[in-house]
Formats: C-alpha cells, structure tokens, sequence
C-alpha cells in the first residue's frame, strides 16, 4: 500500500481514539473556518467547506461544534487568519514527504517543521523538491469485509474511479478529485463501509522500505507532524510491509 493510503488508515483508527479527539477536532475545525472564510458558509456551494464537513462527521465531531466553526469563518467573532503552507522534504532513505499546514505565524511553523524533520534524520527541503512526485486524486479504502472485489470493481469504475487496489486489508479506490463526490455518493447508496475518503496527494510511485530502524524513523515523523497543531496534512511515498508497522505500533 502506497504510504499516505496507509497512513490514512492509521489516522483513521487514531481519530476514533478518545484521547487524540481534541485534536483532531481542532485542526477540522481550523479548516472549517478557512473553508468558510474563502468560500462562504454554504457547503453546497462550498466544496472545501462541504469536505471538511464531511471529515468532521467521519471524527464525530459535534453538530453545534461545526456550526461554531463555520460561523467564525464567516466572520462571526474574531477571526485568526490563516495561511496555508506546503512544507516539502526527505525523511530516511530518500522518502518524500510533504506537510501541509494552516498557521497564523510562518515564523513559527516553518522551524518547527524543519525540527521535526531533522529529528528523526530527515531534512526540509525547497519548494517543489518533491512536490512533483505525487498527484491529486480522491482517495476511498474499503474494508475488505465490506465488499465482494468484483462487486465493487463495477460500482467504482462505473462512478468514475480511475483504479482499484486490494490491499489485503482494504480496497484502495482513486478517482480524480472532480469525480470524487459521485464516487462517494455511489457506494453510499450502496450501503458500502469505507474508512477513509478524502482528497489526497498520491504518490506516483512508492519507496520500499525494509529496514526497522528507518520505518521507525520514517513512521515517527509522520506521527509527530500528525500531533503538529498547525499540521492538517503529511504525504509521503514509503512502503512499509505491514508485518513492520505492527510491530512498530
């Protein structure tokens, strides 16, 4: 599985965790208010607002907590405003990797993501070092349990999916970002389970990575960027095998 599909999955598992709720809301809540304050308060003609919605209902995030959020972007009350920033670089081994942040203070952000790199043996690198190695694509998983491949080939090319992968432990479906909402929509209608959807950065190709102390590296930087305030987003092309990462956990 392709490195951020697989994270994906495991930021999936640690938002149903009580202890990572509060931030995990807050930083939905932050792209709330961004969404809002760019595109205004109605999601249906809103589409960032109406997927940050959406990821906030996936966290089980609170109805009137949303609401707040989409009012103080709107400009009910004070406002911080935010930037978004694409920080790019290279954790062990080559690995590309990308943090997207939402800050109200660069100077603030940009040398604590240059810390987290270098940390755990990686380096901060230009604008569009790596950038070029990923594509935008609506990502969905699927348990496995929850679908017949077959079956589900057919709904996913139908709705307009561009690929479907089967992990092992999930099917992995992309699509490009503008088919996304009837993709979803379809195995929606089909009461088919999916654990992650989202627009993501998908790596072109993947890095294997074999050895345990640089998975470990690699793995604890996507970690302490996930537990970045600023931080809504990391993107990286490692392949980890799975036996390595349960080991790791």
């Amino acid at each position: 599985m392709s490195g951020h599909s697989h994270w994906a999955g495991i930021k999936h598992k640690k938002a149903a965790n009580d202890a990572k709720r509060g931030k995990v809301w807050s930083k939905i809540a932050r792209t709330i208010i961004v969404a809002a304050k760019n595109g205004g308060p109605d999601p249906s003609a809103n589409l960032a607002l109406r997927y940050a919605i959406d990821k906030a209902k996936q966290a089980n995030m609170p109805k009137d907590t949303i609401e707040k959020a989409v009012k103080k972007g709107d400009g009910e009350g004070d406002t911080v405003s935010f930037v978004t920033i694409l920080y790019e670089g290279y954790a062990p081994g080559g690995v590309a990797m990308m943090a997207e942040a939402l800050t109200d203070n660069r100077q603030r952000t940009a040398p604590e993501v240059r810390k987290i790199f270098e940390r755990h043996g990686g380096s901060l690198g230009t604008t569009g070092c790596v950038g070029y190695l990923f594509n935008k694509k609506g990502l969905i998983t699927v348990p496995v349990s929850a679908a017949k491949e077959d079956d589900l080939m057919e709904i996913a090319l139908s709705a307009g999916a561009e690929d479907l992968n089967n992990t092992g432990s999930v099917y992995e479906i992309t699509c490009d970002p503008a088919a996304f909402d009837g993709l979803k929509k379809a195995l929606e209608d089909k009461q088919i389970t999916t654990e992650v959807a989202e627009i993501s950065m998908i790596p072109q190709n993947s890095i294997p990575v074999s050895d345990m102390e640089q998975a470990r590296k690699i793995l604890a930087i996507m970690d302490e960027f996930e537990e970045h305030d600023d931080v809504q987003n990391v993107y990286a092309n490692f392949d980890i095998p799975d036996d390595i990462i349960a080991k790791l956990q």
